[in-house]
């Protein structure tokens, strides 16, 4: 009777692994990557406006009006490019007073957020149009459009500073 238990148990043994070993055999092979295909971006320029490329100076009245306008991004064959996304940097100039001596002197903060449409929200256009004054800066940079075949790229930045 022994025998006959340990048979029925080796058989079964042995049927356990096979089969577990066959279950591991026939699991499926993970698909193989895509191989990564080189993308080169055209060359486009950001346009707010009169202005383009990195820098550019106005006045603080032009600088409101600017503020209003939407990005544009366009290639040397004049197609457009819809922007995905942008950030916007302001950098004020406040005047702050030492309580003790009573002297003033200037201070400089940064505002910033990161938008997907264009122009900028009303809020922003508002803020902006009540403070702009000399010696501040608009900065739109980190510029992402997408092109026809969806294939995100960066865009020139356009830092514009009031005089």
């Amino acid at each position: 009777m022994n025998i006959r238990l340990l048979l029925a148990g080796g058989l079964l043994a042995t049927g356990f692994f096979f089969i577990s070993g066959v279950t591991v055999a026939q699991q499926p092979k993970k698909p193989a990557r895509a191989p990564i295909v080189k993308f080169k971006p055209p060359s486009v320029k950001s346009f707010l406006g009169k202005f383009t490329g990195v820098t550019g100076t106005c006045s603080a009245s032009e600088g409101t009006q600017v503020a209003t306008l939407p990005l544009k991004i366009t290639d040397d064959k004049n197609n457009s490019y819809p922007v995905y996304s942008y950030q916007f940097a302001y950098k004020r100039i406040g005047v702050t007073e030492d309580e003790e001596t009573g002297k003033t002197s200037p201070q400089s903060d940064l505002v910033a957020d990161k938008f997907t449409v264009t122009p900028l929200p009303e809020i922003w256009k508002s803020n902006i149009a009540d403070q702009l004054h000399t010696g501040e800066q608009l900065y739109f940079f980190d510029i992402v459009v997408k092109d026809k075949q969806g294939r995100l790229f960066f865009a020139p930045e356009i830092k514009i500073t009031i005089q």
